[in-house]
């Protein structure tokens, strides 16, 4: 006969295996909660809505499950505005109880959100915006981001331009807020360490309706000219641009926003031969994205764009992260230690990894606008491969300098 003291601890020996198994059968059935931010209504809707089906179409493809645990996505329209976004944030966090927050568009609203982050100790991911400084000088303990830094895209590029195009003398016409200072930034400063000289910035205010007046004021002695703009502003650009003659005299580099595929099937022949940077080109031939190209497009009816691959990218990490703790996303030390050690071999885009900043490394491809099988394309034609948000700088150094911006660094040849 058992001893009264040995069958009441087996009996707590055996409740406590029972509260545990039923604890994780618990967790097994609930779902994994993912709250995401973008912008559905107003002047970024459809940055908003491209970004998001990235991420649905991946999550759509793997039955809406990771780690062996459902997935349930809600989706918030912070509508492009920080207050708006803080608030809704707040909602998701505290009220709907997720257990990761996604998502984000414009600068202003990726840093507006980074304090209430930080403070709740919530897995972030921001899969598009790019403001240099979110991964750079603080980069926060509980964000990273899976697209790129603004800079990151130019410093090859203003490479490329001084040493395989042989550019001397370039102009600059950019739109003028943070993008397109950090963008400029980084090709000014390589552009100009290898031998080249940026002989005029032009900053078009984000309002703008006609170039005409801006374009006229181009140096009649640059070599090329080095543009940013996306969205009805690359049309606008591209049209005005040919208007004026200069097509045929300046040629013409763009920021890869400048000829992405949201908007690469609204210009026309005026943007054939335009070289621009990116991460990412709809035109890669590689099995990864034939096979997301080939998704997306049955899916949606249109190619895809950074937008939509850099979220699917985001969702991969996420995805990847939940499988590698298990399914345990109420560990959010583990969760978030997960998500930076993301290596993914084989996302659309090319290798990815997150740097120790939260920031990815990753190719960057120097893109030609072609017309093929009647239809325009970025066709790749150099590639830089695994380049950091630092360049080929020591982060320690590069840090030391301000963030690029409208008067950094000084146009000294201006």
């Amino acid at each position: 006969m058992m001893e009264p003291r040995r069958a009441v601890t087996l009996f707590v020996f055996v409740t406590c295996l029972s509260v545990g198994f039923a604890a994780s059968a618990a967790r097994a059935q609930a779902p994994i909660k993912i709250g995401f931010l973008a912008p559905l209504t107003g002047s970024l809707a459809q940055t908003g809505k491209d970004l998001y089906s990235g991420c649905e179409l991946y999550w759509e493809q793997n039955g809406w499950q990771a780690g062996g645990r459902k997935l349930e996505v809600t989706l918030e329209d912070d509508e492009g505005v920080p207050a708006t976004a803080l608030s809704k944030l707040r909602r998701l966090v505290e009220s709907e109880k997720v257990h990761i927050v996604a998502g984000v568009v414009p600068s202003n609203v990726a840093y507006a959100l980074i304090p209430y982050i930080e403070a709740q100790g919530i897995p972030a991911i921001y899969p598009l915006n790019a403001a240099d400084d979110i991964t750079q000088r603080k980069p926060p303990k509980w964000l990273i981001r899976t697209g790129h830094s603004a800079s990151q895209i130019t410093h090859p590029f203003g490479e490329y331009a001084a040493k395989v195009l042989g550019y001397k003398r370039v102009a600059v016409i950019s739109m003028d807020y943070a993008f397109g200072h950090e963008t400029v930034g980084g090709f000014q400063r390589t552009f100009e360490e290898n031998g080249g000289r940026i002989v005029q910035k032009l900053w078009i205010p984000l309002n703008v309706q006609d170039y005409a007046p801006y374009l006229a004021q181009i140096k009649k002695d640059a070599d090329a000219v080095f543009t940013l703009a996306l969205g009805r502003y690359s049309i606008l650009f591209a049209k005005q641009y040919a208007e004026a003659g200069l097509k045929e005299r300046l040629p013409l580099l763009g920021s890869g926003t400048y000829t992405d595929e949201h908007v690469l099937p609204q210009l026309g022949d005026e943007s054939l031969g335009v070289i621009t940077a990116y991460l990412y080109s709809a035109a890669l031939e590689t099995p990864a994205n034939r096979a997301f190209r080939g998704a997306y497009e049955t899916k949606y009816k249109r190619s895809p764009s950074f937008y939509s691959e850099s979220c699917y990218v985001g969702a991969q990490v996420i995805s990847g992260a939940i499988q590698a703790v298990g399914g345990r996303v109420e560990d959010r030390a583990a969760l978030m230690a997960a998500l930076r050690a993301a290596d993914i071999k084989g996302a659309p885009r090319g290798p990815i990894r997150i740097d120790s900043y939260g920031n990815p490394i990753e190719n960057i491809y120097i893109r030609k606008v072609e017309r093929v099988n009647g239809k325009l394309q970025n066709t790749v034609i150099y590639t830089y491969q695994e380049v950091s948000q630092f360049w080929k700088y020591r982060p320690e150094e590069f840090l030391k300098q301000p963030v690029y911006s409208r008067d950094y660094p000084t146009c000294k040849y201006c």
